[in-house]
């Protein structure tokens, strides 16, 4: 393996912070974290980019940091990407299986697959995911790989993902900006899927939420494949918020408080104890009691999680959610976020965190880091597919698009 093939990177550019994983392959297969980079995110707003010049600042700071830890030259990522503009659905695809003995053959795979996503989308969205469900021959479904299988009707059902054309390319030429060529762009759900939901999960039914800065990502997963994803206008920024107009405090104020002493759940609070809160216009700091904390942080996280549960029971799946809730994101940090799910979907619910790499220092350990990891892993387990399929940025979105899908492809097969 070339020396610069035996490193991947995830750059995770979200609304609050911008991460950088760099993660070294091993002959045996093993990823192997060495760098990580932070910074604070300048430039964006609900997950896409409004100013360009700030966001590629912020970007190349994260970037020089996980090149110092690493000792490497970062030349290309796999970076995340989410936002409001996002958009998703099932679609599904039907053909006659070709040749003589109506063997399934890669071929007929590849039309099929091309059947399912013959969509019609506006011409300001491209697609960014084809994702294979389930295959169909003959009536008979749950396959989920028909080649060399006799049939004569060949059903394909994927989850297709799309997203704003203008809101892929500028995030694209931030990273560029920066000195980075952006290898593929990838869904934030399915990175933090790679790296905090394990295989029985994914078989039994789970919803993962990763609440971030801007907004709340979900997606749901039953049988091995996903099957709906979502994105809400909402983040840990509004219980910021909350916080700055709740207590009359800067919005820089409240964000500490929010660290250091925030709770989403009332009853947690001990009775008596009171904290110092800053003023806002010089006037002199106040203290209040952290009761007064939780009063004002339970109702947005509870209307976090009633929008998630409104939207899994608006795509059918609440009977399917057999292994429960998955909380990931810097938004699950907050004391008592799993008791508030709890309460709304009644079902078991854990904090995900990175899992399928070794070498993690600690700060690298926190859920709030699971999407650029799992965008290390992702990156890892479609090194070959990668190779074979990059088109270089800029050679138009056909040619991304078409490498998206083959690349994906190839992993799911």
């Amino acid at each position: 393996m070339a020396k610069n093939e035996r490193y991947v990177v995830g750059l995770d550019i979200g609304t609050t912070k911008i991460s950088c994983v760099v993660a070294e392959l091993r002959d045996d297969g093993a990823v192997h974290v060495v760098g990580l980079g932070e910074s604070p995110s300048k430039g964006l707003r609900k997950g896409v980019v409004v100013n360009l010049e700030a966001t590629a600042e912020a970007v190349k700071s994260a970037i020089e940091e996980a090149e110092l830890m690493a000792g490497v030259s970062v030349e290309s990522a796999i970076t995340g990407i989410a936002g409001g503009h996002i958009r998703s659905f099932n679609s599904r695809g039907v053909i006659a299986v070709s040749g003589k003995d109506h063997t399934v053959t890669d071929e007929d795979v590849r039309r099929v697959m091309d059947a399912a996503k013959a969509v019609s989308i506006p011409q300001d969205r491209e697609i960014l995911h084809v994702l294979p469900q389930e295959f169909v021959l003959d009536n008979q479904g749950g396959i989920m790989s028909p080649v060399g299988l006799n049939g004569s009707r060949l059903e394909a059902n994927v989850h297709i993902v799309t997203a704003a054309s203008t809101s892929v390319q500028n995030l694209v030429t931030c990273v560029n900006r920066a000195g980075v060529e952006v290898r593929d762009t990838v869904l934030e759900q399915l990175a933090v899927a790679e790296s905090a939901l394990s295989a029985d999960e994914k078989e039994l039914g789970v919803v993962l939420i990763d609440i971030g800065g801007g907004t709340t990502d979900l997606a749901i997963f039953e049988r091995g494949s996903i099957w709906h994803t979502a994105v809400l206008p909402v983040g840990g920024d509004h219980f910021t918020n909350d916080l700055a107009v709740g207590l009359r405090t800067p919005i820089p104020d409240a964000e500490k408080l929010k660290v250091r002493h925030g709770c989403a759940l009332a009853s947690m609070v001990q009775e008596g104890d009171a904290i110092e809160v800053p003023s806002v216009g010089g006037r002199k700091s106040r203290l209040l009691s952290l009761e007064v904390f939780a009063e004002i942080l339970q109702p947005r996280a509870e209307e976090i999680f009633t929008l998630v549960h409104e939207e899994v029971v608006r795509a059918r799946f609440e009977r399917q959610l057999n292994a429960g809730v998955v909380l990931t994101g810097g938004g699950s940090l907050l004391p008592g976020m799993t008791d508030v799910a709890e309460q709304v979907f009644d079902l078991p619910v854990r904090t995900g965190v990175p899992q399928g790499a070794d070498g993690l220092v600690e700060p690298a350990s926190g859920p709030q880091h699971a999407t650029a990891i799992g965008l290390a892993l992702f990156g890892a387990r479609n090194q070959n597919a990668q190779s074979r399929t990059q088109v270089p940025v800029g050679a138009g979105l056909i040619g991304r698009m078409g490498g998206r899908v083959k690349a994906w492809f190839s992993e799911m097969f």
